[in-house]
């Protein structure tokens, strides 16, 4: 076990390394990648020899298969340059679990070629999605869509579908594996930020597409783990909720750690209009906004790595032959949830105050800080972290009731416990 962690710890440290040496690139092309609306070839291939691709990916093919903890520290280290290409990196890794819960031939399909670039992408998993399945001999028939939000299918070889099917008890989410060639990539990625990450709507390059029975599987056996994925790593018996949303808190904390550091960049000798102050950064007013943007991105941080960890721990727990309580899942995945959306509100919150006293050529789309700005607010507003949904549903674990019950990734009654836990 030592050794691992030694090699694992090398491994991270020579991907900071690469990213660190890479990062003013990615910044230097972030203003192009937002006018063409996606992350060119060139960077998506720099990114992959940083091995920022390759952090979630199993050991068994020739991944790093890094500790969620540690694809943490690579993706805010990604993300401080340019939020599009963390944004891009979180969902190469954070997604992984999604061909690792559809059984060993779809792993054996998805990582065993070598590819440049994200291995898979997921879009719609959710009750709304307008994907829909029909059972066939040998498999299944999509028709629908389109799919939307398919960060990183512009570069996966696949990406995993959410698709509506009913076979007469009722309607239940199918997650199917369809290769980039069946799949038309509509031009309708025009937002307020994160605009480089090209996540673009999918439709079928025709109007059904037949998919092997071995690429569709039921959401509920992903979400559990039923399925035997033949990879022995403790990562791979982790928390998804964990996985994902503790990666996804790394992302605004990258964000923010880079427009801080820009800030003072750019603040040292620069005057404050409306005061007798020559530099900014010698100003207690100054001081005293540095101190409160300093403590939201540590509060952020601490509580994205201590998930992390946590995740790590439970992964950890299962692989060795235990079985976490249903009812302290449920809990973890609630808390993991609510906390990640206070830290990317409370990294966005940081941010603003570093705009709001940048001036006013902080607005120009040259500036990083106006592209942190912008991209921050939209991590907020992902479909998973509505704050005041996911603070009901941990509130009302607190209070001894059940959350709500829904269908999709964040869905807490997977955990089906039999009766309520109140939290600690």
């Amino acid at each position: 076990m030592t050794v691992a962690i030694q090699d694992s710890s090398e491994k991270l440290m020579t991907i900071l390394d690469k990213v660190r040496e890479l990062g003013p690139t990615l910044r230097e092309r972030a203003l192009a990648a937002e006018r063409a609306g996606r992350l060119s070839e060139e960077t998506i291939a720099d990114l992959d020899a940083t091995g920022a691709f390759n952090i979630g990916s199993p050991a068994e093919f020739g991944g790093d298969e890094l500790s969620v903890r540690q694809q943490l520290d690579v993706i805010s280290a990604v993300s401080k340059w340019d939020g599009s290409c963390g944004w891009t990196v979180w969902v190469g890794a954070s997604t992984n679990w999604l061909p690792a819960g559809s059984g060993a031939r779809v792993v054996e399909e998805v990582y065993g070629p070598e590819w440049v670039g994200p291995r898979v992408a997921g879009s719609s998993h959710f009750p709304a999605s307008r994907g829909r399945a029909k059972r066939v001999d040998g498999g299944w028939v999509i028709s629908g869509g389109p799919w939307t939000f398919g960060s990183g299918s512009l570069w996966a070889p696949f990406t995993n579908l959410g698709c509506i099917a009913d076979d007469g008890e009722g309607p239940y989410l199918v997650a199917l594996q369809v290769p980039r060639d069946e799949l038309r990539f509509l031009d309708d990625w025009q937002v307020a930020g994160m605009s480089g990450t090209g996540s673009v709507s999918l439709k079928l390059t025709g109007d059904e597409l037949f998919v092997p029975d071995y690429r569709g599987v039921d959401f509920r056996d992903i979400a559990s783990g039923s399925l035997d994925s033949g990879l022995k790593g403790s990562l791979w018996k982790a928390p998804s909720l964990g996985w994902a949303f503790s990666l996804m808190g790394g992302m605004s904390i990258g964000i923010a750690q880079g427009a801080l550091e820009r800030f003072l960049e750019r603040s040292d000798g620069r005057p404050i209009r409306g005061t007798t102050y020559k530099n900014q950064l010698e100003a207690p007013l100054t001081h005293l906004m540095l101190a409160e943007v300093h403590s939201k991105i540590r509060s952020a941080t601490l509580m994205a790595r201590a998930n992390a960890e946590e995740t790590d721990e439970l992964g950890a727990l299962v692989a060795a032959g235990d079985k976490p309580d249903p009812q302290y899942l449920q809990l973890f995945s609630a808390r993991v949830l609510v906390e990640t959306a206070y830290a990317t509100k409370w990294c966005a919150e940081a941010i603003e105050l570093l705009q709001r006293n940048s001036g006013s050529t902080a607005i120009m789309d040259s500036e990083p800080i106006q592209r942190a700005w912008r991209d921050a607010r939209v991590v907020t507003l992902h479909g998973a972290l509505n704050l005041e949904a996911l603070s009901e549903n941990y509130g009302r674990l607190m209070a001894g009731m059940q959350p709500h019950q829904f269908a999709g990734i964040t869905s807490l009654g997977r955990f089906a416990p039999t009766t309520a836990a109140k939290a600690t």
